[in-house]
């Protein structure tokens, strides 16, 4: 039986990380799980969760979560209160600004009346992340859907800030975080641990100080070079655009580093599932796996795209 979920997609995912969104629809699928895209969603406000001396910078999430409840009242889904997110940072904000009004019935009344064209939010919602979907599915379900080996790779999660922190909404152990990589070993990769995984890739100064990214950047890619590995995974896109894009300026000020692949965690899966190959968007990252996955026997012809 195909399991239904209100899915929040988040502006990227549009845009920059269609990769992202196209992989993880047809991964989803394979499990039969239908993520269905929230009707009238609009930007979860980014990192205007985080402030706790202006209430209405939380509305913009809290609108969202009224959606799911629509949702259900419209027969779109049934009895699942349960709002999917694919990026990490949507993910951590639409979670942490749950849980404020959650936790403080004065701040959602606030929210609830001025939002007074909108029904009110009942605070029933839980934001969950696709890996926790998968983890709680149990991963063994996962391997039953592997169709290409892919032993043959070697990969560091990449986990970063907004999976993690704060600890009330963090989807795994702070200190020591796994899901990543049981989620990799299901598949048949080999994995291994990058002492830098959970370091900030720099987050939005990649505005402001660009280098000073490309220096994070190049602590966590050696890092994962170091200890082995041929490519990273994350669910991030903004540490995919940090940890991928800005290899460039790394090599400008490093001459002999060594380019590595970034990839989001559901482009590996759809390898392993052996769905088609135009669904994982590989000609989208800026670091082309194509390459080292010939290398690896994982892809055949060359694509008129490359």
């Amino acid at each position: 039986m195909t399991m239904k979920l209100p899915y929040y997609p988040g502006c990227t995912l549009k845009t920059k990380a269609k990769n992202f969104e196209s992989s993880a629809l047809e991964v989803a699928k394979s499990l039969d799980i239908e993520l269905i895209e929230l009707p009238r969603w609009n930007c979860c406000g980014v990192v205007s969760s985080i402030v706790s001396d202006n209430l209405i910078e939380h509305l913009a999430p809290i609108r969202n979560l009224i959606r799911v409840q629509e949702m259900n009242e419209h027969g779109l889904v049934e009895n699942e209160n349960r709002l999917v997110a694919l990026c990490s940072m949507c993910f951590n904000v639409l979670k942490r600004s749950n849980l404020r009004v959650k936790e403080n019935p004065d701040d959602m009344q606030t929210i609830n009346d001025f939002m007074y064209k909108e029904e009110d939010y009942e605070g029933k919602v839980e934001v969950i992340h696709l890996l926790e979907i998968l983890r709680d599915m149990g991963f063994d379900k996962v391997k039953e859907k592997v169709k290409k080996d892919i032993s043959s790779l070697t990969i560091a999660p990449y986990y970063g800030c907004m999976l993690l922190r704060p600890k009330s909404i963090a989807i795994d152990n702070t200190e020591d975080p796994k899901i990543e990589k049981d989620l990799m070993m299901a598949l048949g990769a080999r994995t291994v641990e990058n002492p830098f995984r959970k370091m900030c890739c720099g987050g939005h100064q990649t505005v402001q100080d660009k280098y000073a990214v490309a220096r994070n950047t190049h602590t966590i890619i050696n890092g994962a070079r170091k200890a082995g590995a041929d490519m990273m995974i994350t669910s991030c896109p903004l540490c995919a655009f940090n940890l991928d894009n800005r290899q460039k300026l790394v090599k400008e000020a490093h001459p002999e580093f060594e380019h590595m692949p970034v990839l989001y965690f559901t482009q590996v899966m759809a390898l392993a599932f052996g769905i088609d190959e135009k669904y994982m968007g590989f000609e989208d990252n800026y670091i082309d796996p194509r390459p080292l996955l010939r290398e690896k026997g994982l892809l055949k012809a060359v694509s008129h795209k490359e």
